[in-house]
């Protein structure tokens, strides 16, 4: 039976938050908790806009504090689903810091958050097909399955022998 299809770019979110007193730490950056909760969020929202179901964090990916984001920021973040497999989707986040008053804006972060959307007893349950239409959606979509294999081993779930988009991104035998 064919699964339904869904083109990725239905999941997009855009959210919008103000930095504020007490989302900071004593440096009045915008603590990384704060942030991962933020982030959480956004790509649940973009999850659900997908599969149409109640869905559960299953994993992040390293998420990387490149910029720190400032006291009055304002923090935009931007999900969209880039692939899914049975019940599972990985999702896709960039999020930027701006400061209005003096005209900037950053890429602060970016990560990959994997979702498996659940039955009202938490059951997995199956999901659309993701389908990929710009150059940008099809590049994510095409390394979500390496993505997603790394994520096994590193996680215990699958041996590297069975990692095949692994070894074929390292040439290995």
């Amino acid at each position: 039976m064919l699964r339904k299809q869904k083109p990725v770019k239905d999941s997009f979110v855009r959210m919008t938050e103000l930095v504020l007193p007490n989302d900071t730490n004593t440096l009045h950056n915008l603590m990384g908790g704060r942030m991962m909760h933020l982030m959480d969020v956004a790509a649940a929202i973009s999850a659900q806009r997908h599969s149409n179901r109640i869905v559960v964090t299953a994993s992040v990916d390293n998420v990387s504090f490149r910029e720190s984001i400032k006291l009055g920021n304002v923090v935009t973040l931007e999900a969209q689903v880039t692939r899914s497999f049975s019940s599972s989707m990985e999702v896709h986040i960039n999020v930027w810091a701006e400061d209005i008053p003096s005209g900037t804006k950053i890429k602060s972060n970016e990560a990959f958050f994997t979702f498996v959307a659940v039955d009202q007893s938490g059951r997995p349950i199956d999901v659309p097909e993701a389908v990929a239409e710009t150059s940008e959606e099809i590049a994510l979509y095409d390394g979500a399955l390496r993505r997603r294999q790394l994520r096994l081993v590193l996680g215990g779930r699958m041996s590297p022998h069975e990692a095949t988009e692994l070894k074929a991104l390292f040439d290995l035998q």
